[in-house]
């Protein structure tokens, strides 16, 4: 086994001019009210490389161009389809009149672990929340779903970007198996 080299990552890489062109994924992020710029940075990079549907930013989560969304994000602001909405609940409402679901990841009385969802979920739209409110609650009461990512230690949350990370991938791996069988 050998590390690729950045120029053998390079080439393997689609191209910019192609993005446009590749069907994405059944997916769908909304980030409310995310306070950290690197955060949202840390979202958009992920949703690049999980060829996500859309990125919808609401509220007062910073949005581009700013250099330290850029920072984390590596120029995947220009990759990832994104929308502004002041309301989040305007973002969530165009959602749902797309028949797609609404699953925030929150700990709400009805959550669920985030692998117990099935390919019959998708499309759906993951929504994360502020780093220390969470998702609102007026978006809680629009939901269709609620996860979460189990915790055995003390704390019983991740950093927002983490999670997102966390359940966005494992979204593609139920896909990825509705695909196979």
């Amino acid at each position: 086994m050998q590390k690729l080299s950045h120029d053998e990552i390079s080439r393997n890489r689609t191209k910019i001019e192609e993005i446009s062109s590749i069907q994405r994924n059944p997916i769908f992020a909304l980030a409310d009210n995310i306070r950290s710029l690197y955060n949202v940075g840390s979202i958009f990079r992920s949703s690049d490389g999980a060829l996500l549907n859309k990125l919808f930013l609401t509220g007062f989560t910073p949005f581009p161009p700013r250099k330290e969304i850029d920072k984390t994000a590596l120029s995947s602001t220009n990759t990832v389809p994104w929308e502004y909405y002041k309301n989040p609940l305007d973002a969530v409402f165009q959602l749902k009149e797309k028949k797609i679901k609404v699953c925030v990841l929150e700990l709400t009385n009805k959550s669920v672990p985030h692998y117990d969802l099935t390919k019959q979920d998708f499309p759906l739209c993951l929504v994360v929340g502020n780093e220390i409110t969470g998702v609102s609650k007026e978006i809680i009461e629009q939901a269709d779903m609620a996860i979460e990512i189990p915790m055995y230690g003390n704390k019983q949350s991740l950093n927002v970007a983490v999670a997102y990370g966390i359940v966005l991938y494992d979204c593609l791996r139920i896909l990825r198996q509705q695909k196979q069988g």
